[in-house]
């Protein structure tokens, strides 16, 4: 078994999660047409990893970081029953290490940092069609409460 363990990220991780962040945009291109062509900036790693209210993890093989995810606790909407939530983003995993447990370690080192600040509540997106991350998702305890839909009115989206 690999030797795998979880850390908060350093900006000497730079490097690695932004190679991590393309890939991340490449396997959610063919799910999302509305994405623009050519390289994309969902994150600013830097800064994910230099605030307060967000936590940025890898997880490692030896030296090798193999995966990453962030959380950040962000003010829920006045309707619902809890204050804040941490949103969870940035959930890659390299493809070799895909079906060890290594999203689920990172996951739980999120929620174990969201339960430290007083935050019960961790919420994320998925593209409905990605399926294996649908599953991934559920098989650490996440259910679905809301579908986004959309409609293309113009030919070339």
């Amino acid at each position: 078994m690999d030797n795998i363990t979880i850390r908060e990220a350093e900006l000497n991780d730079l490097d690695v999660l932004f190679e991590f962040k393309q890939e991340l945009v490449d396997a959610e291109r063919p799910f999302d047409p509305t994405l623009k062509p050519g390289p994309l900036y969902y994150y600013d790693i830097r800064k994910l990893i230099e605030a307060d209210n967000t936590a940025v993890f890898v997880a490692q093989n030896g030296k090798e970081i193999i995966g990453c995810g962030y959380g950040r606790i962000e003010q829920s909407k006045h309707y619902l029953k809890h204050r804040q939530h941490v949103h969870l983003g940035f959930m890659y995993v390299a493809p070799h290490y895909r079906g060890k447990g290594v999203n689920s370690m990172i996951i739980d080192a999120l929620k174990q940092w969201a339960k430290q600040r007083g935050v019960s509540e961790i919420r994320l997106e998925v593209y409905a069609e990605n399926e294996p991350a649908l599953k991934a998702y559920e098989k650490v305890g996440f259910s679905g409460i809301l579908l986004t839909m959309r409609m293309n009115l113009d030919d070339d989206i």
